[in-house]
């Protein structure tokens, strides 16, 4: 697909301190890379290691890697689960036919991560500890994440997020155990804000989901739209298992805005239909959606046409993963959205190769690694295979993964990262026509 930059506007990034990097794949601007690449390692040089340090090898007490998966598989993002354990088990696929970590199979563990609305991610973590897994990919929700991320790091396992946006996950103690490869919200809130400012929007309505993801990305977006100049007509937040959004969507539309912004899951259809019904659908008032409700199928069912001109931003990688995603089909012919698979085979090959690295497979060990096997100025490598053997070899590596570059801040969060723009075209369909990498500032 073509790309073409549409943020031609940098206000609205300004105000929130980012370093831009090359903003699509026909932008040549070398020396906008450049600052950006000078800015994360400037970063990770004077960011303090708090990882933990690194397991002597007669203390390892895991040879063998047990990871176990807690992602979306029911509740209000189960869209989302089907890309996330396909890109794992493609992860697996690869790893064990390069000979395993440390000379065994993984031994994986699948599990669902539900919704907050139940007790299935606590119930799979329990399940998982008590088999001795090594480390967890997921949750795909930010909430769900808090509701366990302190049962699995005070086990002295790592819990790597392939999907978590949540600003406040950030700073969150969790014993330098916790790691994710999708960038913070406070990048995606000011590109979708940096998005509406260039198409001329100067009144604008947030609706997000009461919890710690909506929350979060509402306000980054709120804060940087306000410090280019925009108007926010209405900043509204709602319960998720609301019977009706109708009194919501009447304060949205008394304040007359140009655009609206809906953060939520899968309970953003029935308030896109309030709005449709109350004549200020998508055809009417232009519409931005986010990572957690960006479906090719959820909207199906609309009158044709309704979705066309939306837009709707989520965070991608560096690289175009057109190819990977048809990896993904090949190897999961049911896939209908790829949102998120990159991001599992990554984390899945990164904790692989933190566990051959550090030579031993415990929590700790591997997530005294990872920081280093992301990135670190070690020699590049795209295959399991490769990098394994340039960690033999005694070479530092960079893990150059499918979605592209993973590097590390002293969080566990991304220092750079990539948010993909994208327009429907129908209701089940919608193609990229931007993306902007910058370096992710701290909440």
């Amino acid at each position: 697909m073509k790309r073409t930059m549409v943020l031609k506007t940098v206000a609205v990034l300004g105000a929130a301190s980012l370093a831009l990097a090359a903003c699509s794949s026909d932008s040549g601007d070398a020396d906008a890379g450049a600052t950006t690449e000078e800015s994360a390692e400037a970063t990770a040089e004077e960011a303090p290691e708090e990882a933990p340090e690194e397991a002597a090898a007669d203390e390892c007490v895991s040879a063998a890697l047990v990871l176990g998966s807690m992602l979306p598989a029911t509740g209000d993002l189960a869209f989302l689960g089907p890309p996330e354990f396909a890109g794992v088990e493609m992860a697996l696929e690869e790893i064990d036919a390069a000979g395993g970590v440390l000379g065994s199979p993984v031994t994986y563990i699948e599990g669902d991560s539900g919704d907050t609305t139940t007790d299935i991610a606590s119930q799979t973590v329990d399940s998982q500890l008590a088999q001795g897994v090594n480390a967890i990919i997921g949750a795909a929700s930010s909430g769900v994440s808090l509701t366990v991320i302190d049962k699995i790091t005070t086990n002295g396992v790592v819990q790597f997020s392939p999907a978590n946006t949540a600003p406040n996950l950030t700073t969150y103690e969790d014993n330098g155990l916790y790691f994710r490869n999708a960038p913070s919200d406070v990048l995606q809130g000011a590109v979708l804000a940096g998005k509406a400012i260039d198409a001329g929007i100067a009144n604008m309505a947030t609706i997000a989901r009461q919890d710690p993801y909506g929350e979060g990305l509402a306000a980054a977006v709120v804060k940087d739209f306000t410090a280019a100049g925009g108007n926010i007509t209405s900043a509204l937040l709602y319960d998720p298992a609301a019977p009706s959004f109708e009194a919501e969507v009447a304060e949205i539309v008394a304040g007359a805005p140009e655009a609206v912004v809906v953060v939520g899951f899968d309970e953003s259809t029935k308030l896109i239909q309030e709005m449709i019904k109350q004549g200020a659908g998508p055809d009417k008032i232009q519409l931005y959606l986010v990572d957690g409700n960006a479906s090719t199928t959820a909207f199906a069912e609309f009158p044709a046409g309704t979705m066309t001109g939306t837009v709707a931003t989520f965070p991608s990688g560096s690289v175009d993963v057109t190819t990977f995603n048809d990896r993904m089909l090949a190897f999961d012919p049911s896939l209908t959205d790829f949102l998120y698979g990159p991001q599992s085979f990554d984390a899945t090959m990164l904790i692989a190769l933190a566990a051959h690295q550090a030579g031993c497979a415990d929590g700790t060990s591997i997530a005294a690694n990872l920081i280093s096997v992301a990135g670190d100025g070690g020699e590049e490598c795209t295959t399991y295979a490769d990098c394994v053997a340039l960690i033999d070899a005694g070479t530092a590596i960079d893990y150059m993964g499918v979605n592209g570059g993973s590097d590390f801040n002293q969080y566990g969060d991304l220092l750079e990262g990539t948010i993909s723009i994208n327009e429907y075209t129908s209701n089940t369909e919608y193609e990229e026509i931007g993306s902007l990498t910058a370096v992710v500032p701290e909440p």
